[in-house]
């Protein structure tokens, strides 16, 4: 049977059970101390503002926002895992300042900035990358100094840069015909020729028997750097005893050999060159035959025929060399007027005579050009010295010697040399 114990008892009992239950040792947890505002995750601690930006920890969006990183919902309540203050808070791991401040990276200054990547300064502004001045401008990519100059040719690719004079966007050409060989081998070895050419400066030479030592390419090529420098091109026909060639301040283009069945040991040598303008000049060198009239006005009508089929019309021609003539009436130079100008007035010397063989009586060298480039001539200057149609070169009687320097009294009539130089100058257009 039960026993009932009396109220006061009872409250006694009570109060023993519930000192029993709370034992020593299991009083109540207080808020941890790590995660405070001081021991974990406060600016001073761990997430100041030297810490990381927007771009680089996760800004607001990336790694710090109570979404991301340990919201009230994620990561405990505000007191056990993940309070603001404790684990993703503003201040711990991704506040504005902390994580993807403005300062640190992303910002205008650091990452993206005008100055830094992109800018009108660093990154494709037009001072850098593109402006007028690096990349593309009128001085550095394409200028008619830098890229297309006269180096290589004229209105194709620009204006004047290794030729003549220039005067207000117009070229001085001097062309010259120069069958000026001497000695027994119908060559330029003695020096005389070679002198007579350095002395009066031609752009553009329409040569004769162009042989040189043993003919080799590097000795070919010392001839013409010797005579006019490295910068001059050349064209010399092949397989030929008294080869004709062309050679030039400008770039030849193309060239070759036009077929004389009259002869067998040249052909008509022929050059396409790059000369400053729209238009180019075409030379064709001639050495036509001594064996009478009637064969040399063949010759001549073959030849037209080449250039009426090859030769453009927009373009300049000149025709030049030794054509052996007797006289200015010779059927031959009748041919020519189809394509050339053959009338006066004629070059001539520093006594005024016009004739060109050694004895300076009979016309055997011209430089002929067509209409389009015959309304550009213009006197002949050398020096102080000026021939208002061209000058025939014979170092015999000009004077001031020191004009032609280097070139010799003697060297015209040198040991069989047969003929006289022939110049012509012409002032073209850059366009």
């Amino acid at each position: 049977m039960s026993m009932k114990l009396p109220p006061f008892v009872r409250a006694l009992v009570a109060l023993g059970a519930l000192a029993t239950a709370c034992g020593p040792g299991n009083e109540p947890n207080t808020p941890p101390d790590s995660g405070t505002s001081t021991d974990a995750g406060s600016r001073t601690d761990a997430g100041t503002d030297a810490g990381s930006s927007t771009v680089d920890a996760g800004g607001e969006e990336d790694a710090g926002r109570s979404i991301d990183a340990g919201p009230d919902v994620d990561a405990g309540s505000e007191v056990d895992a993940g309070t603001t203050v404790d684990a993703g808070t503003t201040v711990d791991a991704g506040t504005t300042v902390d994580a993807g401040t403005t300062v640190d990276a992303g910002t205008t200054v650091d990452a993206g900035t005008t100055v830094d990547a992109g800018t009108t300064v660093d990154a494709g502004t037009t001072v850098d990358a593109g402006t007028t001045v690096d990349a593309g401008t009128t001085v550095d990519a394409g200028t008619t100094v830098d890229a297309g100059t006269g180096d290589a040719g004229s209105g194709d690719a620009g204006t004047t840069d290794g030729g003549s004079d220039s005067d207000g966007g117009y070229t001085k050409i001097r062309i010259m015909a120069a069958n000026i060989t001497s000695g027994n081998g119908q060559d330029y070895d003695q020096g005389h020729g070679i002198r007579l050419m350095q002395g009066v400066k031609p752009d553009v030479v329409l040569i004769q028997e162009f042989n040189y030592k043993a003919n080799s390419a590097a000795e070919i090529r010392e001839m013409v750097d010797l005579t006019f420098g490295p910068g001059f091109s050349y064209y010399r026909e092949t397989g030929a005893q008294i080869p004709n060639g062309i050679i030039s301040r400008y770039p030849i283009l193309e060239s070759g050999e036009w077929k004389d069945t009259q002869v067998s040991n040249r052909d008509f040598a022929w050059a396409r060159i790059d000369i400053p303008g729209p238009h180019d000049l075409w030379a064709v060198s001639v050495h036509l035959l001594t064996s009478g009239g009637g064969v040399r006005n063949t010759e001549a009508t073959n030849l037209v025929k080449f250039i009426k089929d090859n030769v453009r019309e927009s373009d300049y021609l000149t025709i030049g060399g030794d054509f052996n003539t007797d006289s200015r009436s010779e059927a031959c130079l009748t041919t020519f007027k189809q394509v050339v100008v053959t009338a006066g007035p004629h070059p001539v010397d520093k006594n005024n005579k016009d004739g060109t063989n050694a004895s300076r009586s009979k016309p055997y060298d011209h430089v002929l050009v067509d209409n389009d480039l015959y309304q550009y001539r213009v006197p002949t200057v050398i020096g102080a010295s000026s021939f208002a149609n061209g000058l025939v070169l014979d170092s015999r009687v000009y004077t001031p010697l020191s004009e032609i320097y280097p070139a010799l009294s003697s060297d015209s009539g040198a040991s069989n040399m047969q003929h006289m130089g022939v110049l012509k100058d012409f002032l073209t257009p850059n366009f």
